[in-house]
């Protein structure tokens, strides 16, 4: 039989509000069994799990993102590295993604957001015409969106 904890033991290990376990359990990322009395025990895995979850938020990832990743996780069973391994590596292609967008994003900022305002003359050159507006509303170059070589000017 595994030793279960309360939800007060889990939260004063994870520094959790017990409000906040009781999101995360209705969310689906930890499953509480319950005891003769009715009252929520977890198993010593779950403080991996939701600790898990608070690095996921704190790194921008959506709890159904979060979900999905703890859904390959074995139930009741503390993970071992290489399920950890498996997590970080589709995790790693993510961020890695995001750093490539922010360092470009980075880069932009001293030019133009690529909104095609056209409210400053340097738009003139960089989107004339509003050439970046037919591609719909916001920043759009800076949403991925590229100009067109061979009718923008970048």
């Amino acid at each position: 039989m595994i030793k279960t904890l309360s939800i007060g033991r889990v939260a004063e290990r994870t520094g959790l509000a017990v409000s906040a376990i009781r999101f995360y359990e209705e969310k689906g990322l930890v499953v509480a069994g319950r005891d003769a009395a009715g009252r929520r025990r977890f198993a010593p895995s779950d403080i991996r799990r939701l600790s898990f979850v608070l690095i996921a938020q704190q790194l921008g990832f959506s709890l159904e993102q979060i979900r999905t990743q703890l859904d390959a996780l074995p139930k009741q069973r503390t993970p071992t590295a290489r399920d950890w391994a498996r997590i970080s590596h589709s995790f790693r292609i993510d961020i890695d993604a995001r750093i490539i967008a922010l360092e470009s994003l980075r880069e932009s900022l001293t030019d133009c957001i690529g909104c095609g305002c056209l409210s400053l003359s340097r738009c003139k050159l960089y989107n004339p015409d509003d050439r970046a507006g037919r591609l719909g509303s916001g920043p759009r170059y800076l949403l991925g969106d590229a100009p067109n070589r061979d009718t923008d000017e970048v």
